[in-house]
């Protein structure tokens, strides 16, 4: 049954508290040179739900990613996940607690098959260690539970035709299947998605929305960055706004697609529509024309304007 509570206790503005926040972030900061890549002071990722993390190009969100995850250190900061303190933790060991991601660009390993990239996920695995590799009853049996999961999943992402194909002949979109699929082999709690849909065949899009989707049916908690409004605003519980580092707004879809704060990030001031309505679009398309040297038409890397041509194309 659906949990119809509100998400947000109190105000819902940047950085406000969550009912039950699974990641926790405080005063994190990131620079390189003199450019301030991560400045954020407070976020929380509410459990069990699907949150989105968006804002136009060199917003800081793959780098926020990339610290939380232990891929990048951060100048100050720290963040709990599940009330634990994960500053300086590695991240092979953040993954282990739970709290796993995928890459905008697919870190498949293009020489191994398909089922050896998801054996790869797995923990817990005494065959790694190079003295018990030399003794098989020590690790045969755990290497059977790891592979019979592999094919379950397999199974669910249908990628099980390809179990012996090598990784390197998949689709893209098909690699993005395998390193969700691969992500979920610790059993994760939290699966933080960097741009999901990018370079995905529009044929496999529908399949990797209902996988989202399943992740937070099966009791995880969902964190993706996308550039695509529409499809934030159906999928999305919550929606987390950055711009020049910083968290300048969050709140449901609905809420956040109006708020004049992300649209001056995404389009510059004075402008005037949803950017996650139909109509929206279409307005922008007209401001657009009207205007050429709108920030819109560099940002981000013109995903905006391909999205109108895309769904002019749908229509």
């Amino acid at each position: 049954m659906a949990d119809s509570r509100p998400i947000a206790e109190g105000a819902v503005e940047p950085g406000c508290r969550k009912r039950d926040p699974i990641l926790v972030a405080r005063n994190v900061t990131r620079t390189y040179g003199g450019i301030n890549a991560v400045d954020v002071a407070h976020v929380e990722i509410p459990r069990h739900k699907i949150t989105a993390l968006i804002g136009p190009n060199g917003a800081g969100k793959t780098t926020l990613f990339n610290l939380l995850t232990g891929f990048d250190t951060p100048q100050s900061g720290d963040w709990q996940f599940e009330g634990r303190d994960l500053a300086g933790v590695s991240a092979y060991k953040v993954a282990r607690l739970g709290m796993v991601r995928t890459f905008q660009l697919t870190k498949v390993m293009g020489k191994l098959t398909v089922i050896e990239n998801m054996r790869l996920g797995a923990a817990s695995q005494p065959g790694e260690s190079l003295w018990r590799a030399f003794l098989p009853p020590l690790w045969r049996g755990r290497e059977r539970e790891i592979t019979q999961q592999a094919d379950v999943l397999l199974a669910k992402f249908k990628l099980d035709a390809k179990r012996s194909d090598y990784a390197a002949s998949l689709s893209g979109g098909q690699r993005k299947l395998l390193e969700m699929a691969r992500a979920l082999m610790v059993k994760p709690k939290l699966v933080m998605l960097d741009e999901p849909m990018a370079g995905v065949n529009p044929a496999l899009t529908q399949s990797l929305l209902d996988h989202i989707k399943n992740l937070k049916a099966e009791g995880m908690t969902v964190l993706f960055v996308e550039h695509d409004m529409h499809m934030v605003r159906h999928i999305a519980d919550w929606v987390i706004v950055m711009a020049e580092g910083k968290v300048v707004a969050e709140g449901p879809p609905d809420v956040v697609m109006k708020d004049q704060a992300v649209i001056d990030a995404y389009l510059g001031a004075h402008h005037d529509v949803d950017l996650g309505d139909s109509e929206g679009f279409e307005k922008l398309e007209a401001e657009l024309e009207h205007d050429p040297e709108s920030s819109v038409g560099t940002e981000p890397d013109g995903v905006v304007g391909r999205r109108i041509d895309e769904r002019k194309g749908q229509a």
